[in-house]
């Protein structure tokens, strides 16, 4: 069996959270989480978590999440809430929730607005 790096002897994660950072072309009629910073908050995130030291999270861009209209998408597992994000003032109710699970409400994804 392959070594872990990190030395887990398990594969997966507490809580896995991805932020869309999807790039359309210039002709798209839909805006997209890369523009709007998405790539960037998910590095800055990423490295918060890291300096803070949590373990058994994983923070990942991902492909369009299909709700950019909103703003940046992001989604956290395995609780399954997403998020609508602004942007950097965002990182701090992020790494709570990826530390106690709390549930950050004022930036839940509303669909209904």
């Amino acid at each position: 069996m392959v070594e872990d790096p990190k030395g887990r002897l398990t594969p997966g994660y507490q809580r896995h959270l991805f932020i869309c950072a999807h790039e359309r072309g210039p002709e798209a009629k839909r805006p997209c989480c890369l523009t709007r910073g998405g790539m960037d908050l998910m590095k800055r995130l990423k490295n918060a978590a890291k300096q803070e030291g949590l373990s058994g999270v994983r923070v990942q861009k991902s492909g369009c999440l299909d709700f950019c209209e909103n703003g940046i998408s992001c989604v956290v597992y395995p609780e399954g809430v997403w998020y609508t994000l602004t942007g950097e003032e965002n990182i701090p109710d992020l790494l709570e929730h990826l530390r106690s699970g709390t549930v950050a409400e004022h930036l839940r994804m509303n669909l209904e607005e």
